[in-house]
């Protein structure tokens, strides 16, 4: 006979609803993890506010700053007031160094059966320019790399905001079962910010950026430590069953249901990636194509990097970011020597970014998929010292392609110096909002419980750039 006070404590009303709660998440996930369909770990593809027109994104991330008035936006103007004082009034620069009107060290050509401006910085890219949205009209909030950088990647100028690519992938999930639904490819530089350029924020874990290195060895501790997988996956089962015990004390909670979905995933991806990264059976035109035959190692950095965005998104990944690789100078943040500068960063990304538009296009993909390149900010029209630029947030370029992209056009106009914005000011939220309209999402529905308030990536800004779209 029992005493009853050592008896087993019948369950409470919440104790009862929290147990048998975990205990049917418990039979979902078993049921996801036995379909074959695919879907994200943590949240399975999602139905969208409307048709959308893209599935995933490239975001060719040009850290430091390209100059515009060297790339897509030609000044006239510049040449002919070469070495004169700027005739117009200019805000303190970011060293507070303002110089001459330099002009631009490049010709400028229009290009394709659109007459788009490119210059001679990219002779590659410029064969794709009836592919480009070229957006001559944006401006940024600040002048600064790290906060710029934020801004760029979060639509907050401050640290802890989720990027982009989280908001993606906490909004429409992911088609990848083994792979992440938002992959950052380190081509040798990241950006100042470091790694919360990529960070999830107040969203859970599961949807912040995982960083693939260049080179063999991608991912660290990708390879089995374990003598076999038996092994490996009667770890994994114990761990599996340790996470559950505090589901079960804790009730449902983001952290602990972020961490097993990210040791499931991680577990996956040590079949994947190698598959993923094994390029030898690229055909020899196509790695031929995005220069990883090239005599430029940096060059050969970027477009295998390229080629990677490619096979991520082949594979269902939802946004794909690709750095800049390191060729020796401030990333393109040339203060000085910016003929050398630009040239180098130009030489290493124009043929792989070149590439991967004309074989997104050959395999069917450029319609599905939206490439965005650009940088922070722009470069000032004047010297700062002899021969470099200073920082510009106040009118810069940045282009789009594919992914529902009306093709062949510029939007916006700077002044006849390249400072200032004069016509379709376009802002970082506006830019935002447009890619995910491109998506399927209204930027204004896209929305997370924190801090008290609904919380999106636009914050309570942005609108949508209806003229880009085709």
């Amino acid at each position: 006979m029992h005493c009853r006070r050592f008896a087993p404590a019948p369950l409470n009303r919440r104790q009862m609803l929290l147990q048998c709660a975990n205990g049917f998440g418990a039979l979902a996930l078993n049921a996801l993890m036995g379909e074959s369909a695919v879907g994200a770990p943590a949240k399975p593809p999602a139905a969208t506010h409307h048709a959308p027109r893209a599935k995933n994104v490239i975001f060719l991330f040009m850290d430091g700053g390209p100059s515009q008035v060297d790339t897509f936006d030609p000044k006239p103007r510049l040449g002919r007031e070469h070495g004169q004082p700027i005739k117009m009034k200019v805000p303190p620069t970011q060293f507070n160094n303002v110089g001459t009107v330099l002009q631009s060290p490049w010709k400028f050509a229009q290009r394709g059966q659109s007459g788009l401006w490119v210059s001679d910085l990219f002779p590659h890219v410029a064969q794709c320019a009836d592919d480009l949205c070229v957006i001559r009209s944006m401006v940024s909030n600040f002048s600064e790399h790290t906060n710029a950088n934020y801004f760029m990647h979060s639509g907050h100028g401050q640290q802890g905001r989720p990027s982009m690519g989280s908001w993606l992938t906490y909004g429409l999930g992911s088609e990848s079962k083994n792979l992440p639904g938002f992959v950052v490819l380190d081509s040798g530089l990241i950006p100042p910010g470091g790694l919360d350029c990529f960070n999830s924020g107040f969203l859970p874990a599961t949807f912040q950026g995982s960083v693939f290195k260049s080179g063999d060895n991608p991912v660290a501790d990708l390879h089995r430590t374990e003598a076999t997988p038996q092994l490996q996956q009667g770890k994994l089962s114990l761990l599996h069953k340790l996470d559950q015990g505090v589901q079960q004390r804790l009730g449902s909670d983001d952290k602990v249901e972020s961490a097993i979905a990210n040791y499931e995933l991680a577990f996956r991806m040590q079949a994947a990636v190698p598959e993923l990264t094994q390029i030898t059976n690229e055909s020899a035109a196509t790695r031929e194509l995005y220069g990883l035959n090239d005599k430029y190692p940096h060059t050969q950095t970027f477009g295998r990097q390229c080629l990677l965005a490619r096979r991520l998104v082949e594979r269902g990944v939802r946004f794909v970011e690709v750095l800049c690789p390191n060729v020796g100078h401030d990333r393109w943040d040339q203060h000085g020597n910016l003929k050398k500068g630009h040239e180098d960063n130009a030489l290493a990304t124009d043929k792989p970014i070149a590439a991967l538009l004309k074989d997104l296009k050959a395999r069917g993909l450029l319609e599905s998929t939206l490439v965005f390149w650009g940088g922070e900010f722009g470069r000032t029209p004047m010297a700062q010292g002899s021969n470099g630029r200073d920082h510009n947030p106040f009118g810069f370029t940045v282009w789009l392609a594919g992914g529902g992209v009306k093709p062949g056009m510029a939007y916006g106009q700077t002044d006849d110096y390249g400072y200032y914005v004069v016509e379709k000011k376009v802002e970082v939220h506006d830019l935002h909002a447009t890619m995910l309209h491109f998506l399927g999402i209204d930027h204004k529905r896209l929305t997370h419980r924190f801090g008290g308030r609904d919380m999106r990536l636009t914050d309570v800004h942005g609108e949508v750039i209806h003229e880009i779209v085709s």
